[in-house]
């Protein structure tokens, strides 16, 4: 594997931190403008895929899940909800507790909204051979393991 070196430009440098902050927001900045052509944003993408995933989910799982204020999975709710992407009924038993499901147009969109996600992943690391992408993917989930990292990242 080559390494690439040059000089430090600044003492922000140093850090590892800066650096995966710098392509953390450039693949996100690239998803997020991308997804916008669709009319969506990367937290209701996120959402989106996990009422998919667990039909049924309530905002408070859906908050715990995404390490969010249930305030702020309620926004992104009432926002899918207006798109007709998913659909709310109520808990038999318990009128309160509210249950999400994708809606048929939600179905529709989302392998949409996938293909420009992987056209992004694919755009940003088709620098990285097979190899690499895998170092990097086992270096990151070493220190999501290692730091206990649960939040899922939306923005």
């Amino acid at each position: 594997m080559e390494t690439i070196e040059r000089p430090l430009a600044n003492e922000l440098e140093r850090y590892f931190g800066y650096w995966l902050r710098r392509v953390s927001n450039h693949v996100s900045g690239k998803l997020k403008r991308a997804l916008r052509t669709k009319g969506t944003s990367v937290a209701e993408w996120v959402v989106l895929c996990h009422v998919q995933e667990r039909p049924g989910i309530t905002p408070g799982e859906l908050a715990e899940a995404l390490d969010l204020t249930r305030g702020a999975v309620s926004k992104v709710i009432d926002k899918l909800e207006a798109k007709d992407w998913i659909l709310g009924s109520t808990k038999p038993g318990d009128q309160r507790v509210r249950l999400f499901r994708i809606t048929r147009k939600g179905g529709q969109i989302l392998p949409e909204l996938r293909k420009i996600a992987d056209s992004n992943d694919r755009a940003f690391f088709c620098v990285l051979d097979e190899a690499e992408r895998g170092a990097l993917q086992r270096l990151l989930f070493k220190l999501i393991a290692r730091h206990d990292i649960q939040a899922i990242p939306i923005q």
